[in-house]
């Protein structure tokens, strides 16, 4: 099983500790290229079982090594299943993970920080994970035997720029792989800011925290780049954002959607796409008025999975169609994207 290293980089996770249900997590060791940040933004990992000695031609150290030479922790010997179906029935608790070198826990203190963790409700973490600045992007997906490949002169592509609300890389790739080139700004970035770029579509990225707290800065500034009429694209908490700027609402889910197996349901034509989520909060169906249609839902729950307006040019998906790990039943997102920015935009 692949793909820790991905979840434990993805910003997306920021202050949360991750269960894996897959009882062998570290079998294929880690590497420099599978990450979606320069460093974890997962605060831990729980697993079934220790980490074994890494099996894969791409390692290059063990899990629990890169756990701890990047400041996380790793807890192994917990019925993950179990955990699992508490979660299911509770929904997501507060939890503290910690270490201590001699063995010794000051438990009533670590109970009192897990008690005192106001929850992911209202609270905005993507200034916490955004890009310091504006740059540009380069580089195309992975490749078996040639890596991250750059795409030589992108100077006549359509160019996108990408709202960093704490982005996995693998968008930027996919991005660039369907044909564009990338810039990317801060969470915080201005309307003129991103005009200033001369875009010809605008990306709305995933990442962590309360849509709607995020949304106090980042709505106004959608809403305005919505007037422009170019293109416009969102992944889970751009989707969420592109729906409170519609007029829509969200809501927090009881344990949300997590894992690389979800089905959705594609209303156009009926087809199945299998699809990676993770996401704790959903964009109330009801919300949505006119001019604004339902595009995707999940068959898990029935929950809202995508919209999109009436002319089709702004669109969005709650689940994470440039996977990294998962299936990619969803690439044509990204060339729909692209191929909406070269049709006179």
């Amino acid at each position: 099983m692949t793909g820790y290293q991905e979840i434990m980089t993805d910003p997306s996770f920021a202050g949360q500790i991750i269960t894996f249900t897959f009882p062998h997590i570290g079998n294929v060791g880690t590497n420099s290229e599978d990450v979606e940040a320069q460093s974890p933004h997962a605060l831990g990992m729980i697993v079934r079982e220790g980490v074994t000695a890494p099996s894969n031609f791409r390692s290059t150290e063990r899990l629990d090594a890169w756990l701890a030479a990047r400041g996380r922790i790793g807890l192994s010997g917990i019925d993950t299943r179990a955990l699992t179906r508490r979660i299911r029935v509770g929904g997501a608790p507060n939890g503290v993970i910690a270490h201590a070198a001699d063995g010794k826990f000051d438990v009533p203190a670590l109970l009192a920080m897990a008690r005192g963790w106001p929850g992911l409700e209202g609270m905005d973490l993507a200034k916490d994970v955004t890009a310091d600045a504006t740059s540009t992007w380069h580089g195309g997906v992975w490749r078996l035997g040639f890596g991250y490949q750059g795409e030589g002169d992108e100077s006549a592509r359509p160019h996108v720029v990408a709202i960093d609300y704490g982005a996995k890389r693998n968008i930027f790739r996919n991005l660039v792989d369907a044909g564009a080139r990338v810039s990317v700004v801060p969470a915080t970035a201005s309307f003129d800011e991103v005009m200033a770029l001369n875009p010809d579509g605008i990306f709305l990225s995933n990442g962590p925290g309360d849509p709607a707290a995020t949304g106090e800065y980042a709505v106004p500034v959608i809403r305005a780049l919505l007037k422009t009429e170019k293109p416009l694209f969102g992944i889970c908490l751009g989707h969420q954002l592109l729906a409170l700027a519609l007029g829509g609402r969200t809501v927090k889910m009881h344990q949300g959607h997590r894992g690389a197996n979800h089905p959705v349901k594609r209303l156009s034509d009926g087809a199945v796409e299998i699809t990676s989520m993770n996401h704790g909060f959903a964009v109330e169906r009801d919300s949505l008025g006119e001019g604004v249609r339902e595009t995707h839902v999940s068959l898990f729950d029935g929950s809202n999975a995508g919209l999109e307006t009436a002319d089709g040019r702004a669109f969005s998906v709650q689940y994470h169609p440039e996977a990294s790990p998962g299936p990619q039943d969803s690439l044509y997102l990204f060339e729909r994207f692209v191929g909406l920015m070269g049709s006179g935009s």
